[in-house]
């Protein structure tokens, strides 16, 4: 027996696929010919911010033990999955395989993929590292996804993971509107908590479980443990058939991806940071209601943006002021001839408010009724006794913030995969002995 790691990416467009379903298809398929796996299925969601992102920018790898003889046809199975199911005749997919035999996967593709989830990497420097552990790779088209790929078997999540279970459509509802009893979800949602999360938004009252486009995903519902993911599906009420159901292990709502850097010089564009700064302008409200600010160090400065859909984030982001001390969260966008280098933000966490201050008229000496300014540099004048000075200045009053020091974070609604939500604090996971549930796919 042989320990097999089987990774694939890139193999959906904007307009059809997914690269979990095609790994859904490979469990049964694989189970089939006697392969026993040793890890749920893992998802692996790389950096959002490349530009040749897919659309949900994950990755996918299935940990199997298998005779040794098999491995021809366990490639076999695989390449045909791909080459049926993926939207090759799409511009921007380039699907990649990696076939990797290793009882553990070493620290390099470790490193590997961190870097994958956290920058930029080449497709050569993946390369090198197949030759390098003898491992098997195949790319269609370009073969971009030969990255994703060997980042997904790199990423064994030993650290912070969670769970999700994907219910997959029939092909002839797919490209419909889904059908999903939408009250059930909600009674889900409240029967679930806190254990499983970002299944609606309270702001808005939105659906987040289920996806908009035509893939094969009817909904998916993300928790700490497997067999809660597996009870809040068995709540949930469908009004069409589903083909099938996997439970993942993933990256999702771990912050995997942001990085901390020293200083602001130091931030690139397209990668996901953690950079403190102080506020060294007022934010400033653009059109479509986004907010803008900048914050400064020693090195340089960057400014911030919280979008609209951010909600809750952008609320908080209008009421920073000069001054105040922040750590900013959040992928960067490059500069361009409209706007410069700016950290496209997912989440504030407020470390120290300064004073805020408000002017306001002296009070009169005479009779203690505020004054009236008789205009600049003209002093003030006494309505009530008529007494006026040249010599009073205005005064400055400190006004209570309607903000406090702490963490804020995206609203559900536009918060990335990646992105950890408030619940999820005091509940990361480190060394957790994965443990197969009975059942973690359909039959």
């Amino acid at each position: 027996m042989i320990t097999l790691h089987v990774g694939i990416d890139d193999t959906d467009s904007p307009r059809m696929g997914c690269t979990t379903y095609i790994a859904s298809l490979l469990v049964e398929k694989f189970e089939k010919i006697g392969a026993k796996f040793i890890d749920y299925p893992n998802l692996v969601r790389l950096n959002p911010n490349v530009p040749w992102k897919t659309r949900g920018n994950g990755a996918l790898c299935l940990r199997i033990q298998i005779k040794e003889e098999l491995l021809d046809e366990i490639i076999d199975i695989t390449l045909d999955a791909i080459e049926e199911n993926a939207d090759l005749e799409y511009k921007g997919t380039d699907p990649g395989a990696i076939f990797f035999p290793a009882e553990k996967v070493p620290e390099e593709i470790k490193t590997f993929s961190k870097k994958t989830i956290q920058g930029i990497v080449k497709k050569e420097d993946a390369l090198k590292l197949i030759r390098k552990f003898g491992a098997e790779a195949a790319g269609f088209k370009k073969g971009r996804g030969i990255i994703g790929a060997l980042a997904a078997v790199g990423e064994t999540l030993e650290a912070d993971h969670t769970y999700e279970l994907i219910a997959y459509r029939t092909p002839e509802n797919r490209g419909l509107p889904r059908k999903i009893d939408v009250k059930s979800i909600f009674e889900m949602d409240t029967n679930t908590k806190p254990y499983t999360f970002n299944n609606v938004d309270a702001e808005t009252g939105r659906i987040l479980i289920t996806p908009r486009g035509p893939d094969p995903i009817l909904y998916g519902i993300r928790g700490e443990k497997p067999e809660i993911v597996k009870k809040a599906h068995e709540m949930v009420k469908v009004l069409e058939p589903i083909e099938r159901w996997v439970i993942f292990r993933t990256n999702h709502g771990t912050d995997a991806h942001l990085r901390r850097v020293e200083k602001i010089s130091d931030v690139k564009p397209y990668h996901p940071v953690i950079v403190f700064g102080k506020v060294s302008s007022r934010p400033r409200v653009v059109p479509r209601r986004h907010i803008i600010f900048s914050i400064e160090d020693e090195s340089g400065k960057i400014d911030c943006a919280a979008y609209e859909p951010t909600g809750e984030l952008r609320k908080i982001a209008r009421k920073l002021i000069v001054g105040d001390l922040i750590e900013a969260y959040g992928g960067v966008r490059p500069p361009s001839n409209k706007r410069p280098l700016t950290i496209n933000l997912e989440k504030i966490r407020i470390i120290k408010l300064v004073p805020k201050f408000r002017l306001v008229n002296p009070i009169c000496p005479k009779c203690g009724r505020r004054m009236k300014s008789l205009g600049k540099e003209k002093g003030f004048k006494c309505k009530k006794c008529g007494f006026r000075s040249s010599d009073l200045t205005k005064i400055k009053i400190e006004e209570k913030r309607d903000v406090k020091e702490g963490l804020y974070v995206s609203s559900p609604r536009s918060q990335r995969h990646l992105t950890k939500p408030l619940q999820r604090y005091g509940m990361e996971k480190t060394k957790e002995k994965v443990v197969l549930i009975k059942n973690w796919h359909s039959l």
